[in-house]
């Protein structure tokens, strides 16, 4: 009986080591990709939704979206995606206070393409894979903030892209949601290995908004309450 005991309990010992190991050396990666910018020629730059304030921007959006032009100005790509659907209570679509966003700053409307039903990055990414295998397009340049970086580039991978991905940078965040945000893509990215993101869909909800809003901004923005 003791003996039964002592090898269960070396044996949740070992479990919990190889799980903490696993999840420090995911955390790494994590940071790591969050470092990382993969800008290069592709067919379409692709931009992760994030909040909207009835048609405006969020201080997160605004720096994807931004991001994005750099990108497109500097002839990276002929095409910009831009994605996200509508959160209960909103009027307005991500995709389309995006696709207004860049309109007005010089993009022409024949080269933005919508995804407006995605409530997940999953969602969004596997939508937009569709449409665009429709126009032979399969090579594209995420943006999203840094710490996503990681899970972006492998759902684009699961939902048959050949993605790089661009980050943003971190000025509308406080150091406290940075903090916040590469624990969070951690255990996204812990549980998404193991699972499959496309069951993990429902993750981000779970885990909550942060990514695609911003609570806590620093002085560079204000996020209004949704």
């Amino acid at each position: 009986m003791r003996r039964g005991l002592r090898w269960a309990a070396r044996a949740a010992a070992s479990v919990a080591v190889l799980l903490v190991l696993y999840v420090g050396v995911t955390f790494v990666q994590v940071w790591r990709a969050a470092s990382r910018d993969e800008a290069q020629s592709a067919q379409a730059i692709v931009v992760l939704g994030a909040a909207q304030y009835d048609g405006r921007p969020s201080p997160v959006l605004q720096s994807r979206l931004d991001h994005a032009l750099r990108l497109y100005a500097d002839g990276l790509a002929p095409v910009v995606v831009v994605t996200g659907g509508r959160r209960p209570g909103d009027r307005v679509r991500e995709a389309n206070a995006a696709d207004l966003y860049l309109q007005r700053r010089g993009v022409p409307r024949e080269a933005l393409r919508l995804e407006t039903g995605g409530r997940s990055s999953w969602e969004s990414l596997a939508a937009a894979a569709r449409f665009l295998r429709e126009e032979d397009i399969e090579e594209v340049l995420l943006v999203s903030d840094p710490w996503h970086s990681y899970r972006i580039g492998a759902i684009a991978e699961e939902v048959g892209l050949t993605a790089y991905v661009s980050p943003t940078g971190t000025g509308v965040y406080s150091e406290r949601a940075k903090a916040r945000q590469l624990v969070r893509e951690t255990v996204a990215v812990s549980l998404g290995r193991l699972l499959g993101y496309r069951r993990l869909q429902n993750l981000e909800r779970f885990l909550g908004p942060a990514p695609r809003e911003a609570p806590e901004v620093t002085a560079t923005g204000s996020a209004a309450p949704r």
